[in-house]
């Protein structure tokens, strides 16, 4: 399982998958819940409209057995008094939930307690007469029953805490509810809605009717059944196109690593990466690595160039000096001890020149310091004859001895190649302090002052190697003056000799 997740490739089609199945199922349920929700509202309407057809004819005197929505080919639907009970249902009516009572058949009416007496004929009297029985119907109206009283005020009661509708008006505010009937011999589930209305006879009545949720149980059904099937098949697509577009775009990292390996197996710097034709970061770090292999060719060639020229330079000392040796323990009397003094000397520079070499090629940093150029000028100068001072106080930042060193090795290059005198001078420009060394000398030609820095190079092939240097003071001194964020630049003096200046910011 580590090694199958392991790559680039694979992680990045299981996460592009893992977001393609979370946004699926995240949008599926908000659909499902958005499908259910509309269809549960259309049928709630369906339910309301059926309720208020029925509530209309109640609001106009329609008896019960003329009612239109009875008929149970609308669905399900109950007649409810204020009390709950039952007044009338749907024919075929056999089982309901959902709704303010379960029953399905209205409950039989108690038998009245007396029957009303018939009324006595009409007869003509006088006058008189007829004072006497509205007197006595006043004296009625006055004496009444305090039972009658009672029934009286809790009616009045009753109505005041019924809905304030008038009789024949229905509410304009239904109510709904979900639930389930049976008519005939099919179940199914419904969307209730009540409608409340004020009848002349029957006082307040609620209307329930339903409208079925057939439609949204399948539209969400069917739904859910594409989602099950297709939202597989969709990860299943993202997964293999990301597999196969993430493959394509991976494929210039592969040859990258596999010509990588070649490289480091054959350990030939000379061979590059190959570099895809497009603009990304793959072509990008392939450019990089093409660099990056150049600078470890010159590196390493620059090594090894290194190690030859200094292996060379230390075999012609290390020779004399043991020929020198080999002689002197034969006879005596032939040792030629300046001359074996002179050859240890030039190895112990050699040898401090190519120590310094090495750890600037490590990259050491110099010492921070302040130091005045004028007085390390006149301190170098010193002891030398032929060399002239003419100097302004500038000081930089830096390491005195490496400065020192540098100085001192412009200085024995400049005395090599003089006729008569060197000359050194320190000025300010600016941000800079610059140091110049020249000589009267033959100077350096144009196309030779950037060679004269490389290691190892003598423009003079005739030159003994007794009479010059190695080769490295002058490479000495430009890696010095870099490590330093200066310059070292070769030129023609006044005077018609080289004229050399080093440049460093001052401190």
């Amino acid at each position: 399982m580590r090694r199958l997740f392991g790559s680039v490739r694979s992680r990045a089609t299981l996460g592009a998958t893992l977001v393609v199945v979370v946004a699926l199922v995240v949008t599926g349920t908000a659909v499902l819940q958005a499908l259910r929700s509309n269809l549960t509202a259309e049928a709630g309407t369906e339910a309301e409209r059926k309720a208020r057809s029925v509530a209309s004819e109640l609001a106009e005197r329609t008896p019960y057995d003329e009612l239109s929505g009875l008929d149970g080919e609308a669905g399900p639907v109950q007649i409810v008094d204020e009390d709950g009970n039952l007044v009338k249902a749907a024919e075929g009516l056999r089982w309901i939930s959902g709704t303010a009572t379960d029953e399905v058949s209205p409950r039989p009416s108690p038998s009245p307690s007396a029957s009303a007496s018939p009324s006595p004929p009409a007869r003509e009297d006088d006058d008189d007469d007829d004072d006497e029985d509205d007197e006595d119907e006043e004296d009625e109206h006055e004496t009444e029953d305090p039972d009658d009283s009672d029934e009286a005020e809790e009616s009045q009661d009753a109505a005041e805490a019924a809905p304030s509708l008038a009789p024949g008006e229905t509410s304009r505010q239904a109510t709904y509810g979900s639930g389930a009937a049976t008519i005939g011999d099919e179940t199914a589930d419904y969307r209730f809605a009540a409608v409340d209305v004020r009848t002349h006879e029957r006082g307040l009545l609620t209307v329930y009717a339903g409208a079925p949720l057939a439609a949204e149980h399948s539209a969400v059904r069917t739904a859910l059944t594409v989602m099950l099937i297709g939202f597989p098949l969709l990860a299943a697509l993202v997964a293999g196109m990301t597999w196969v577009l993430t493959g394509r775009a991976l494929r210039p990292v592969a040859a990258i690593r596999e010509e990588m390996a070649a490289i480091t197996a054959s350990e030939d710097l000379t061979r590059r990466v190959p570099e895809p034709a497009t603009h990304d970061e793959i072509a990008r770090l392939a450019r990089t690595t093409n660099e990056t292999l150049a600078a470890l060719e010159t590196s390493v060639e620059r090594q090894r160039s290194f190690v030859a020229d200094a292996s060379h330079e230390l075999r012609s000392p290390i020779a004399s000096l043991r020929t020198q040796l080999e002689v002197a323990a034969a006879h005596p009397e032939l040792l030629d001890l300046n001359g074996a003094v002179e050859d240890t000397v030039r190895l112990q520079h050699l040898a401090a020149d190519l120590l310094l070499l090495a750890r600037l090629d490590a990259g050491e940093r110099p010492v921070e310091g302040r130091v005045d150029l004028a007085a390390l000028a006149r301190e170098e100068a010193a002891g030398r004859t032929g060399v002239t001072v003419d100097a302004e106080t500038a000081e930089v930042a830096g390491s005195r001895g490496q400065l020192g060193r540098v100085l001192g090795n412009l200085l024995d290059n400049g005395r090599r190649h003089a006729r008569e005198t060197v000359s050194v001078t320190v000025r300010r420009e600016g941000d800079w302090a610059v140091l110049g060394v020249a000589d009267d000398g033959d100077g350096v030609a144009e196309a030779d002052r950037e060679r004269i820095f490389q290691r190892f190079v003598r423009l003079d092939d005739a030159r003994s190697r007794d009479d010059g240097g190695a080769g490295l003071g002058l490479a000495i001194a430009r890696d010095v003056a870099v490590r330093h964020g200066g310059t070292l630049t070769a030129g023609a003096a006044p005077t018609g000799g080289a004229l050399f200046e080093l440049r460093l910011p001052l401190a």
